[in-house]
């Protein structure tokens, strides 16, 4: 018996956050919207749970219980969480002090330093 499964079905075994910053990266340019959480447009959080979610990482709705739900790091590596602003604003760590986050309905999403706004410290999955 052959058996095909759509490639969109398949998730990866691991909870590495490794392929989330490339993930995260792929959707710059998807529109601001407060309170959505699809690729038609989102915030922050529904930004970074849909990320997650691609690579089979279910994080609560909201930043602050995203940030509770992962582990705090001193050695943040690509796809770990970022928190800013009082842990009021969630992004993706890309390296080198750049992220990528739902910003607002002027930006969108996209890639920006770290440094834009005060960090609050890094989580992950991993």
């Amino acid at each position: 018996m052959n058996v095909s499964l759509a490639s969109a079905d398949i998730k990866p075994a691991s909870t590495s956050t490794s392929g989330l910053a490339g993930i995260a990266q792929s959707m710059v340019g998807v529109p601001y919207v407060w309170g959505g959480n699809t690729t038609a447009g989102w915030d922050c959080s529904g930004f970074t749970k849909w990320v997650y979610a691609q690579a089979g990482i279910e994080l609560p709705r909201l930043s602050y219980d995203q940030v509770g739900a992962l582990t705090p790091t001193s050695n943040p590596q690509p796809g770990d969480l970022v928190s800013q602003n009082g842990g009021s604003h969630v992004g993706i760590y890309l390296g080198d002090g750049k992220m990528v986050s739902a910003l607002n309905p002027g930006d969108g999403t996209l890639v920006h330093p770290t440094s834009w706004m005060s960090v609050d410290g890094y989580y992950t999955a991993g």
